[in-house]
């Protein structure tokens, strides 16, 4: 944009909305982010140069605030594998935002969709991405809506999905359609042909296509990663019989990917999703390096993962169908009941050294307790189309509020003295894990540990006690360990303390780097 204007950018605490609003701020322009729940933009190092508005997406009196005033307003909420009624959320949403974009006298609106044929049926995600864009643009706000195919970057759910495949499987089965035709692009270049959208005639109301300069197969693709990545060249079979649905089950297990995301992602892939106009290179300046060659978006998505410079990944969202309840303070809401598994230890170490166990929980380092049971319910939670432990964490030593964890997700922080986590498994109820520093009377060191679980029905409950005896080998075990840790810790020189704080990427128990380019 030439002038500075008044921008709000939905979905910020996704992979996209997160990379975009830093690059607006750069632009010069005043962000706004709208969040249903705002403490969970606060870890994020741009959070001090933004308005925060609360408001969710389903409630069209939020809604207005959050585009009073706007100029612009950037639409990139997405549903994601959520469920068998994400169509009609999809719809609704939009519906609602577009009317009230109108009403507020918003200038533009800028969508994210996706690439897709004119003339074939679509699946239910590419379909809806498609209503949706048509709903913005009869909204009677001017919008630009954006349409992508695969998005290569560090931290991508479709550059995961990829990268994992090629780096796991030296041989593999796949689809016949892993031959249709794909135009990729790299991150960097969708952010820009955003950030320029939003200074496109006042009047233009239209779809249009972006993708990078090369035109590849999947299997085009893979060779291409393993090339750059160093890897022999990968044995790749076709059949005709792999079903989107087996093939997204095989990928979330294979891939840190949950299913309920590889679906959509795979379904995708059955059309061949190629660029059919170029009308916006002739409306914003070409990117500033010119278009990124897919070999070239690679090596910069393996560089940030080396250098561990991945500002957001496919993590930064919620799993789709996770809960986002919050942690009640009343333990018996809405009639609910809380169950509790509340431990404490005398930890012999300083406070800073209790917490720096602590906040380095899980991801390579682990959970300090009984590793072939974690193992174990992670692998039924990939079964079973949850995220399992495989998200890891974006840091080894820091987190901030909204960070993936495993299959956790941080809820509140309280630097040097609590962490609180949000479970994002398949359960029946919602659970949450408080680790808290403290000390007592005589000036030790405590160490608070919480488990915390709401069941819901009668499966819930079930649930609950049908893994009441394992409590003491997974809490009391970690209770231990990480008191241990601690001790071991304040034991050490400092040296070999700070030694331990170099700035490294971990994830799952295998220690493999995680999903900018």
């Amino acid at each position: 944009m030439t002038t500075s204007a008044q921008v709000l950018v939905t979905g910020a605490s996704g992979y996209i909305g997160g990379r975009l609003v830093p690059e607006l701020l750069d632009a010069g322009h005043r962000v706004r982010t709208m969040a249903r729940h705002p403490e969970r933009l606060q870890g994020r190092p741009w959070a001090d140069r933004v308005e925060i508005v609360q408001a969710d997406a389903q409630d069209g009196d939020q809604i207005a605030r959050a585009l009073a005033g706007v100029d612009v307003a950037y639409y990139l909420i997405h549903s994601l594998g959520s469920g068998s009624r994400f169509e009609q959320r999809d719809r609704s949403t939009a519906l609602r935002f577009g009317a009230a974009a109108r009403e507020a006298g918003v200038r533009r609106i800028v969508y994210l969709g996706g690439i897709h044929p004119d003339t074939e049926d679509l699946s239910p995600h590419l379909g809806s991405r498609r209503e949706v864009g048509e709903i913005l643009l009869a909204s009677g706000v001017p919008t630009a809506a954006l349409q992508a195919a695969v998005i290569i970057g560090s931290g991508s759910a479709s550059f995961e999905m990829m990268r994992h495949l090629t780096e796991r499987l030296p041989v593999m089965v796949a689809p016949k359609w892993l031959d249709n035709r794909i135009q990729p692009i790299a991150v960097r270049d969708v952010l820009h042909y955003l950030v320029a959208a939003a200074d496109l005639p006042p009047d233009l109301n239209r779809t249009f296509d972006i993708g990078g300069p090369d035109v590849l197969t999947y299997r085009q693709m893979m060779q291409g990663y393993a090339r750059v990545a160093g890897l022999p060249p990968r044995v790749v079979r076709t059949v005709p019989v792999l079903t989107p649905w087996l093939a997204s089950h095989w990928v979330g297990l294979v891939t840190p990917v949950p299913a309920g995301i590889a679906k959509p992602l795979v379904e995708s892939l059955i059309h061949e999703v190629v660029v059919k106009e170029h009308d916006l290179d002739g409306l914003v300046p070409a990117p500033p390096r010119g278009p990124t060659e897919f070999t070239h978006a690679v090596e910069l998505a393996l560089q940030h993962l080396e250098d561990m410079d991945v500002r957001t990944s496919w993590t930064s969202a919620s799993t789709p169908g996770a809960p986002s309840d919050l942690l009640p303070a009343d333990p018996d809401w809405a009639g609910g009941s809380l169950l509790v598994d509340a431990r404490e230890t005398v930890v012999d170490a300083a406070p800073e050294e209790l917490w720096r166990v602590i906040e380095g929980i899980g991801g390579a380092h682990g959970w300090y307790s009984w590793k072939l049971g974690w193992v174990a319910r992670g692998l039924m939670d990939r079964v079973f189309g949850g995220p399992g432990l495989r998200r890891g964490r974006l840091h080894p030593h820091r987190l901030a509020v909204g960070d993936a964890l495993d299959w956790w997700r941080v809820e509140a922080l309280d630097p040097g003295s609590m962490l609180r986590l949000r479970a994002e498994m398949r359960l029946p109820g919602l659970a949450w894990l408080d680790l808290a520093v403290d000390r007592d009377e005589q000036g030790r060191t405590v160490f608070r540990q919480r488990a915390s679980y709401h069941p819901k029905g009668l499966l819930g409950w079930l649930y609950w006690w049908a893994i009441s005896p394992f409590h003491g080998i997974v809490f009391g075990g970690m209770q231990r360990n990480i008191a241990a840790a601690a001790s071991v810790a304040g034991q050490a020189e400092p040296g070999r303390r700070d030694g331990g704080e170099r700035d490294r990427r971990t994830t799952g128990v295998n220690g493999t780097p995680p999903v900018q380019a």
